[in-house]
Order: structure tokens, then C-alpha cells, then sequence
């Protein structure tokens, strides 16, 4: 048996051919001649995937891994055939993706790949990000070790038998169709092509196809994805032929994890932004200061940090946090920092409390903050303005080469704090709108000058009623409404309605409560938005609910929340996933479906039940969905009134009988993977009978129930 060795994450692995095989690669630079004549160029990069070995049963496609003495153990690339637009005076050089001698990519790299030009230290490029995704492609399908045992019928046979014909994949091309936008990695909404396209043939080829590469990113994903490990031992698809052409629904696909009022280390934030990558978020929104802590290292202040993390060690320095967002990058997922004022703010207080009025008053907090401890900025200090630019000064151009936004928060300002401030004196809204709205003016004037995109909470436009840029998103949290009335007056929108995607709800008061008086009117201690936010809940959000069609444009997307009172490294994970999965598929691929119907959970449930054993596999503690025997138990889908049903679409296109007297099948009642089965062949009826007979054939099914779909085969196509 042969044994590859993997260099470290993030770095090409030098992988000699194997025996008797020479490489074929074309120095992209030969290319450029070509370059007068039609400025668009075909590049191709002719490399073998031959690590991945297929044999077919029926519509079974395999792929199996190096424990078979006849397998060619190595990655020697990876097809990239690119039509690029070459331009010679910007560029120099044409694009390729993996060099099989294993060469440094830096005299490559100026194609499309941007390096910024503050961020020496940074080898942030579209060609290294892409070599990357393809070296943790090739780790997960071989390491994620998933037999789906769980979706099928207890101790059937659900997998090609190894003595089966083989098939192999014999290549892989990746055809990148366009050109990089200069800021890909860290655009704004809708500034980059997300789509893809994913096709494997009968014969073992596979072909990714993007604009970009961010979408090659998510091709690769899904590629991942289309895998199963084999009990003897390497992996395969079940899957082939298969095409795929993805997009998403919305431009801003975003988590909000708060760092403050829980500590999270890097490595539990990195852990985050590789499950929010799998399943195709493009954001990671930390909220990074609060009330509660400040950690944050600021040098030009650095007693912020000092003294308003929880301890020392628990602040981000510049060095890491530059390296969370670069992480992010690499995954497609832009790291953007939220710092919230001038509500939320009273840690400020234990560095520089002159700056913080109602600052941790007792008893009576409620009357001055949402939550413990109370305190916010004053507004009309001189020297809070002296902090804010020292701020913006030092911590603004240190994320600009990761981000394309900065959230400067607003919400909950409460008006009562201001009766103590006194460079203010009053809690009228008359008084207040204006101080607020120098304030807003102030802050997002340093973040545009800094070449960043401003981010606000909602309340700054809906109830104070500030005036926002153009160029301003308001976050909305607190209803549909809040969305609706935000494009309503032109502003860009984020969705995450808290009754739907507020994934701390339901775990009850965080405060203590005396006996008496106190505890009998918090009794039974429920938060404020309780109950807990199911999955199905989650899925049924429409982030476009009461949005006129005319204005669906300015909703760029949406986040769900994690909010830290209770939640911490130890379980956020379970928190987490597999809950903001489901609002991963509504944002990828929107509430309703082509037909405009709202999607089913009955048809979600499958997808995330298998999305949480992946997610599990690759080191996430995700929560389970169901218990096993919902999984590959017919009785659960008797209680929703489905007659018949099928396993995934994403295992083993078998049919499981249940009760049924009808002699016929109409559509509606046709088994999911049967449906699925037309959709692909519509336009071939024929084709369709055939593969249904195939899946009889090969399937141990009631005598009966088989007769009645060869009885029924020409009548199974929906109603025209």
C-alpha cells in the first residue's frame, strides 16, 4: 500500500506522479501571446485526480480511496481550464490553480488573485485561497468517514457491493469563466458571483464551473458533499450522473456570534467560521464589545483591553484578530467587527469612566440599560469624541484589508441614562435625536474615510429617526415590520426577525432572582423571548415577509444570532448547529421555492439530518435532529399523512412500501427520489420508465407493491 503525506493546512502538498505517468502542465505564461487576439484565453491545466477511484452498480457511481493494492494513490491535480480575461499590462501572467510539480504559486498569483497592498504579511490571494480549498476538499472526502447508515432501514444493504464493475473518476476540471473582481474576498453585498455549476458524468468526470472564486469554493463543498465512505473502505457517490447549477437567493448569508459577553478563544471563533463556510454563509458578524467586557486590544488605548476584558489573556490582539478575518477569507467567509455604542458600552467605564454616564447603577439598572451593567457614552463630551477618533484611528484600518463593512451597533439606546449625563441633562427625544445624530455623523464619516461600508442596528433609523447614507445597511431584529418599513424608505436591510433567529431564546432568565416579590413575578423564569427557536421554526422565516416585490432588492440578506449570556466555547457548538443550518438553506436558497410555495421541512429534514452527521464527522459538536429511528423509520411519516415514502435524495434512490390499495400513483402522491427522478428526465419519458424499472429490478420490494408501479409506469408523469 502507497501513503501520501500531507504538507500543512493551507500549503500545496508535493505529490510525485505516479509510475509510468508524466504530467501535463502548461506554463500559463506561454499563454500570453495569445492574449493580443481575443483577450479571453482558454486555459487548461492538464492534471489527473487520480486518487479517486468509481465503479458503477446501476445509477451507483463509487469512489474509492488507496486501501485497494490497484488504486494510484496520489493527487496529481486538478483540470483547470479558466476562460480569463488576460489583461497583459495589468496582469502579466496567465492563471492556474494547482501546479503538480507542488511550486510556489507567488509567480502565478498576480492573475486574478488580488494581494493587497497593505497587508505584506498576508498571502491573501485568489490563487492561494483556491489551492487551499482544494487541499481541504481532498482531506474531508477521504477523513469525513461518513457510512449514512442512520438513512436507511436497520441492517439493510445500502451500499454497492465492492465486487461490483468500477468505474473511477478519472479527472476533475475546474473552469473558472471569469475574472476576480479586485476586492472578491472582501466585496459588498452582490459585487461577487456566487454561482456554480457541478456536473459528474456516467464515466467518471467531473467539471466545477464558476466566475469566480468564491463560487469554485462552493463547488468544492458541495463536491464534498456528494460523498459517502464505503465499510470496506473508501468513498463513492450514489449520485451519478448528477448536474448542479447553484445560486444563492441572497448576497449577505450571515451568523452573528457575540464575543463579549462570553469569551470565545480563536480557535473556537475559526471552529465557527469553518462550519458556517460548509454550509455556505459568506459572513461572520462578531459582536465584540458590550456592557459586559471589552476585549478588543486597542494599542493607541490600551487600557480598554486592559482593564475591560474579563482577565488578562482574554482580548484579541491585532495580530489575531487579523488572523480570524484571514482565516475567514480563506473559506469565503468575510469577518466583519461590530463595536456597539453609544448604548452597551459600560465596560468603556473601567478603563476611562468619564466617558460613561448611569454607569452600573444599583438597584434600579432597568431603568437605565436593557441589561447589567448599565451605562453609555455621553453625548455631547468633547473628550468622547477625542476616544472615538483615537479609535476609529487605530482599529478601522486594521480591518480594512479583511472587510468591506463595520458595524457601529445603536441599538437599545436607552433615553433615561441621559438624564445623569451631565453634558446632556435630559431624556426628551427632541433633545437626544440631534446629539445622536452628530454622534452617527461622526462615527461613519471615520469608517467611510477608512474605505469601509457603515452597519447600524435598526433603531437608529426607526426610532430616532436619524438621517443614514445611502451607502448605510440597517440591521433590523425586532419584527417584520422592521424590514418592510427599512426599504420602505430606501435603506439596504438586513433580515433576523428575534422571534424567528435568535438562537439564545429559551433558556430562561440569565439574572438571579430574591425570594418574595421578585421571584413570584419572574416566575417560571422565562427570557424575553422565549421558547427556544426549533429548526422547522427557523426554516419557516421568509426574511422577505411583507417586503413589496418592487423593493425585495434592498433586502441584501440576512443573519441569524447568537447571543452569549448563557452560551460559551463549551456549547456553542450545540447551540449553534444544526439550527443555523436551516437558515443557511432559506438564505441560499430562499423561503419559497421556483413555484413560489413555502419549502418543506418534510423534505429539509433528510438534508439537515445529513448535514449534522457530516458536521459531526468534521469535528462539530452539533445537536442531533431526530433519534435514529425517525431517520430510517417509515412510522414517522405516517403521523404527516404521506402515503408513500423514499430515502434521501442524497442516498440511494429506494423505494419503501407502506399501505396502499390503489392500484395507481398520480404525481402527488409519488414517492420524493421518484419526483426527483422526473424533474431530471422530463423531457424524457422513456428514459424515466427505464430507471424506474432499474430501481425495481435492483430493489427487494413487496411482490405486490412492485407489480403496481410496472403496472403504473406510463402514468406516473404529473398532470399536464
Amino acid at each position: 500500500m502507497t501513503s501520501l503525506a500531507w504538507e500543512k493546512a493551507g500549503e500545496l502538498p508535493t505529490i510525485p506522479p505516479p509510475p509510468g505517468v508524466t504530467p501535463n502542465f502548461i506554463d500559463p505564461v506561454s499563454l500570453r501571446k495569445y492574449d493580443n487576439l481575443t483577450q479571453s484565453v482558454c486555459l487548461t491545466l492538464a492534471t489527473l485526480f487520480v486518487c479517486m477511484r468509481i465503479w458503477t452498480k446501476s445509477v451507483v457511481l463509487h469512489c474509492l480511496g488507496w486501501d485497494d493494492y490497484t488504486a494510484i494513490i496520489a493527487w496529481l491535480g486538478l483540470i483547470a481550464t479558466g476562460i480569463l480575461n488576460l489583461e497583459e499590462d495589468r496582469f502579466g501572467n496567465g492563471r492556474h490553480l494547482w501546479d503538480v510539480k507542488g511550486n510556489d504559486f507567488s509567480e502565478y498569483g498576480k492573475t486574478n488573485g488580488t494581494v493587497y497592498a497593505n497587508q505584506s504579511s498576508s498571502s491573501l490571494s485568489s490563487n492561494s485561497i483556491i489551492e487551499a480549498a482544494i487541499n481541504r476538499t481532498q482531506s474531508q472526502l477521504f477523513s469525513d468517514d461518513f457510512i449514512p447508515w442512520k438513512f436507511h432501514p436497520r441492517n439493510s444493504e445500502f451500499e454497492p457491493s465492492s465486487d461490483a464493475p468500477k468505474t473511477y473518476i478519472s479527472k476533475i476540471s475546474i473552469q473558472q469563466n471569469g475574472s476576480d473582481p479586485k476586492n472578491v474576498f472582501k466585496a459588498l453585498a452582490g459585487e461577487v458571483d456566487e454561482s456554480y455549476g457541478l456536473s459528474i458524468t456516467q464515466d467518471g468526470t467531473a467539471t466545477i464551473t464558476s466566475a469566480t472564486s468564491i463560487g469554485i469554493l462552493h463547488a468544492l463543498e458541495t463536491f464534498t458533499q456528494l460523498f459517502y465512505q464505503h465499510t470496506d473502505g473508501g468513498v463513492y457517490t450514489p449520485l451519478a450522473p448528477i448536474s448542479i447549477n447553484d445560486a444563492p437567493k441572497f448576497a449577505h448569508r450571515g451568523l452573528n456570534l457575540d464575543v463579549s459577553r462570553n469569551y470565545y478563544a480563536p480557535s473556537d471563533i475559526m471552529r465557527t467560521i469553518d462550519a458556517v463556510s460548509w454550509n455556505k454563509f459568506n459572513r461572520l458578524h462578531l459582536h465584540a464589545t458590550d456592557a459586559q467586557s471589552w476585549p478588543i486590544e486597542i494599542p493607541a488605548l490600551p487600557e480598554l483591553a486592559e482593564k475591560g476584558a474579563y482577565m488578562t489573556g482574554l482580548s484579541y490582539s491585532p495580530e489575531v484578530l487579523a488572523e480570524i478575518q484571514e482565516y475567514g477569507a480563506y473559506r469565503g467567509v468575510q469577518v466583519y467587527i461590530e463595536t456597539d455604542m453609544p448604548g452597551h458600552t459600560s465596560s468603556i467605564a473601567l478603563a476611562y469612566p468619564d466617558l460613561i454616564t448611569a454607569f452600573n447603577v444599583q438597584p434600579d439598572w432597568d431603568t437605565y440599560s436593557a441589561e447589567p451593567p448599565s451605562g453609555e457614552l455621553k453625548l455631547n463630551s468633547p473628550a468622547v469624541y477625542d476616544f472615538l477618533g483615537t479609535l476609529w484611528g487605530d482599529l478601522l484600518p486594521r480591518v480594512y484589508p479583511y472587510s468591506a463593512y463595520f458595524h457601529t451597533g445603536g441599538d437599545e439606546v436607552n433615553a433615561n441614562a441621559y438624564l445623569l449625563d451631565e453634558t446632556v441633562d435630559s431624556s426628551d427625544p427632541s433633545v437626544l435625536q440631534p446629539l445622536l445624530q452628530k454622534f452617527i455623523d461622526f462615527n461613519h464619516e471615520h469608517v467611510r474615510a477608512a474605505g469601509l461600508t457603515p452597519i447600524v442596528w435598526e433603531e437608529q433609523l426607526l426610532q430616532w429617526n436619524l438621517t443614514l447614507g445611502s451607502d448605510v445597511v440597517v440591521q433590523t431584529w425586532q419584527s417584520d415590520e422592521a424590514v418592510a418599513n427599512t426599504v420602505a424608505m430606501g435603506h439596504k436591510a438586513l433580515a433576523g426577525n428575534y422571534n424567528f433567529w435568535y438562537l439564545d431564546c429559551g433558556k430562561g432568565q440569565w439574572l438571579d432572582f430574591y425570594p418574595g416579590t421578585s421571584s413570584q413575578t419572574y416566575y417560571p423564569y422565562a427570557d424575553y423571548c422565549s421558547p427556544t427557536k426549533n429548526w422547522r421554526l427557523i426554516y419557516s422565516y421568509d426574511p422577505l415577509t411583507g417586503v413589496p416585490s418592487n423593493s425585495t432588492h434592498l433586502v441584501l440578506g440576512g443573519e441569524i444570532h447568537m447571543w452569549s449570556e448563557q452560551t460559551d466555547p463549551v456549547n456553542v457548538d450545540d447551540m449553534l448547529w444544526p439550527r443555523a443550518c436551516a437558515a443557511a438553506e432559506v438564505l441560499w436558497s430562499g423561503a419559497k421555492d421556483a413555484q413560489g410555495n413555502n419549502r418543506s421541512q418534510v423534505e429539509a429534514s433528510p438534508r439537515l439530518n445529513e448535514m449534522r452527521e457530516r458536521m459531526v464527522l468534521r469535528g462539530i459538536k452539533a445537536g442531533p435532529v431526530q433519534m435514529v429511528f425517525s431517520k430510517h423509520s417509515d412510522t414517522m411519516l405516517q403521523k404527516i399523512g404521506r402515503d408513500y415514502t423514499a430515502s434521501d435524495a442524497n442516498t440511494h434512490l429506494v423505494i419503501y412500501p407502506q399501505q396502499h390499495s390503489s392500484a395507481n400513483l398520480p404525481y402527488d402522491k409519488m414517492p420524493y427520489a421518484l419526483r426527483k427522478a422526473y424533474l431530471e428526465c422530463q423531457t424524457e419519458k422513456a428514459q424515466l420508465v427505464s430507471d424506474i424499472t432499474t430501481y425495481i429490478e435492483n430493489q427487494s420490494l413487496d411482490t405486490g407493491y412492485e407489480q403496481t408501479i410496472k403496472a403504473s409506469k406510463e402514468n406516473i408523469l404529473p398532470p399536464s
